[in-house]
């Protein structure tokens, strides 16, 4: 049985041969630690590391790629933008669509005496921005949102927020993209966002253990990092170095995930995110008549449109739970898919499907209409069992 991989809005796959082969030539011919050591592998692998964030800066129109921090996920990204930040007396302000690598450290602080508003959104995912210009204080630090829903994949207005953050001196705009790097066009500049947190492994096609925060230049000031340690500069002194990317980057990096990850964007940057974009787009279409044309039997939630979406379908099925429904498509059919809350309850409660949660379909560059078919038809076939 054909294995049909639905699951890309947790990790992607497959990934880009050139993915696999720079990780292999990383491990077969460089093996240094880069930064560590002064001789030819090691000068090597930190070669690598600084053509990742070339590569990145080059995919979200970052000026200084020395603005990028490595990370294992988007996860540590954002606990590094929002603990580093964030201080008792400060307000900040969220969105009902987060996922828990938002909320859980929002929920941290907040109990730290950050003041917390959660702007709530439809029943759709859907964000007004009048809400959030509503929701600003005097002392509102920043705001935090999602780029694009994991749950119902609902695009955010984030350029329409970064307008109204632009208006307040002291106010940041933090965008966690684990679900569009690679998947959507993203300019920082152009969007006005001051921190952008990414993961490597989903629609940037690199391994998992890869990610990054940006920072904007002079914003790194009022950070503080989330770890200390040996970072191969600096070292006849015991204090954290305080430039970046130095600052927050401790520890021995993961250099072969790194040359993953540079061969992954790097293949996003030749394909184009545009043509990326209209493939998903197209596959997202598709497979959303094959769900409505099952009628009353399925449910599905988000926008309407698949234009105002990324390539993300939650639904339900009548009568079916959705642990059930993801069993029976993997054993019968294949189909790699994800059911429950997705680590998004705030998401799952806006659109009303907890605790119970959704099956999620999320396509991929690498799927085809045919998955897309055959994947409708087992739905088809599953409701009328």
């Amino acid at each position: 049985m054909e294995v049909v991989y639905l699951d890309n809005a947790a990790t992607s796959f497959p990934k880009p041969e050139a993915a696999l082969e720079a990780m292999m030539r990383y491990q077969r011919e460089i093996g240094g630690s880069p930064g560590r050591s002064g001789h030819r592998l090691s000068i090597e692998a930190g070669r690598i590391v600084h053509e990742t964030r070339e590569v990145l800066a080059r995919l979200f129109n970052i000026d200084d790629p020395l603005q990028i921090v490595f990370t294992k996920n988007a996860t540590e990204a954002l606990n590094i933008a929002l603990v580093g930040l964030l201080k008792p007396g400060d307000h900040v302000i969220t969105t009902g669509m987060e996922h828990n690598a938002v909320m859980r450290p929002l929920r941290f602080l907040a109990s730290r005496g950050v003041d917390l508003s959660i702007v709530p959104c439809s029943d759709r995912g859907e964000l007004d921005p009048d809400d959030i210009r509503a929701a600003f204080r005097t002392n509102t630090r920043a705001v935090v949102m999602t780029h694009a829903s994991n749950v119902t994949g609902t695009i955010m207005p984030v350029q329409e927020i970064g307008l109204l953050t632009r208006e307040r001196v002291d106010t940041v705009l933090c965008v966690d993209a684990a679900q569009t790097a690679g998947a959507l066009p993203i300019d920082v500049a152009a969007m006005g966002v001051d921190l952008l947190a990414f993961t490597g492994h989903k629609s940037l096609y690199g391994p998992q253990g890869t990610g990054g925060l940006y920072i904007r230049k002079g914003l790194d000031k009022k950070i503080a990092p989330l770890m200390r340690g040996g970072t191969g500069s600096r070292s006849e002194f015991e204090e954290q170095p305080d430039f970046m990317p130095d600052k927050y980057e401790c520890g021995t990096p993961n250099t072969v995930g790194l040359a993953g990850l540079s061969a992954g964007a790097a293949y996003i940057l030749e394909k184009g995110v545009e043509a990326v974009r209209d493939k998903e787009d197209a596959l997202t279409r598709l497979f959303l008549d094959r769900l409505h044309a099952l009628g009353e039997d399925v449910t599905i939630y988000g926008p309407r449109s698949a234009q105002d979406r990324i390539s993300v379908i939650s639904f339900k099925l009548r009568d079916i739970t959705a642990s059930d429904a993801a069993l029976y498509l993997d054993e019968h059919w294949g189909i790699m898919c994800r059911p429950g809350l997705h680590c998004a309850p705030a998401a799952h409660r806006t659109i009303g499907t907890f605790p119970h949660g959704t099956v999620r379909f999320s396509f991929g560059f690498f799927n085809t209409e045919a998955h897309a078919d055959l994947a409708a038809e087992a739905l088809r076939q599953l409701v009328k069992r």
